[in-house]
């Protein structure tokens, strides 16, 4: 099937995402495509289904010209709405692979990712970048902030990407005051015109959060958020994730080697050699 074909039985089908007044009032008219409707009218909180955002049956291979590398073999996973859910495993064991495929960054093998019940994996790249950007809020190790933009810029991005030009200026003082309101929770009230350079690697992680929540995400996707900071400041941004999961009822999916830090999840899915070997609540 075409992107044509494509958009227009998706038009016609049930669509992919949540449909959120709060997030349509900062997003309103900024991604609108003819005949084009990603949003669904999710049914009353208490009839919502558990389960946000599955994986079955997942297989990951490289290739690396005539050598073949798996990395998953077959993962089965459910991530539940409104839980933090850690998942742990020894290096090389194919965890950030497994967020990478949830997230949409890569495709599978063979296997589905779904949201919503709904499969994402095998979306046209555009549908799949704006799930990334509206949906799907991702925090990495190494924070990926622009070094020539300032911390307030740097979280504005997602929005610059979202809206068309004229949309973004007519709005720009409220994305502006949703980035500021964001920084201040976690922190950084004081550093919104600095630079990466002049920050500390706690300071950019809190950025990255700020930037990964600015389009208020169904789910937060967190690639070892802690792995560079030293315990105490790592300690602080698992305690900022943990408010937000319970505060806003954001599901978070964390990868981490980290033991300590796992402990704080809801629960623990233990990796091993590419597959679930447990699952602890």
């Amino acid at each position: 099937m075409n992107e044509s074909s494509f958009s227009s039985s998706l038009a016609l089908d049930a669509p992919i995402t949540a449909s959120r007044p709060q997030r349509r009032e900062i997003a309103s008219g900024s991604m609108a495509r003819p005949g084009v409707d990603l949003r669904i009218d999710l049914p009353a909180a208490a009839q919502v289904p558990p389960v946000h955002l599955a994986a079955l049956g997942l297989h990951k291979v490289y290739n690396k010209g005539s050598l073949s590398v798996p990395v998953l073999a077959g993962v089965d996973l459910e991530v539940r709405q409104g839980e933090l859910l850690a998942i742990v495993g020894q290096s090389g064991c194919g965890k950030s692979t497994l967020l990478h495929l949830l997230g949409t960054l890569d495709a599978p093998t063979s296997g589905e990712v779904r949201f919503h019940d709904r499969r994402i994996d095998n979306l046209p790249a555009a549908y799949r970048d704006r799930l990334r950007n509206e949906e799907f809020g991702m925090i990495f190790q190494f924070y990926h902030l622009l070094p020539e933009l300032t911390t307030l810029e740097n979280v504005l991005m997602p929005l610059m990407i979202q809206a068309s030009a004229f949309a973004y200026w007519r709005r720009r003082s409220q994305y502006v005051a949703r980035a500021k309101e964001l920084l201040d929770r976690v922190g950084l009230a004081h550093r919104i015109k600095h630079r990466p350079r002049e920050l500390s690697g706690g300071e950019m992680q809190r950025a990255a959060i700020a930037r990964a929540l600015i389009s208020q995400p169904q789910v937060l996707l967190a690639d070892e958020p802690t792995g560079n900071l030293d315990q105490q400041t790592g300690q602080e941004i698992l305690r900022i994730l943990r408010t937000l999961n319970r505060e806003q009822g954001l599901s978070i999916i964390m990868v981490t080697h980290d033991n300590a830090i796992a402990a704080a999840a809801d629960r623990v899915v233990q990796l091993t050699a590419g597959q679930v070997v447990g699952v602890a609540d």
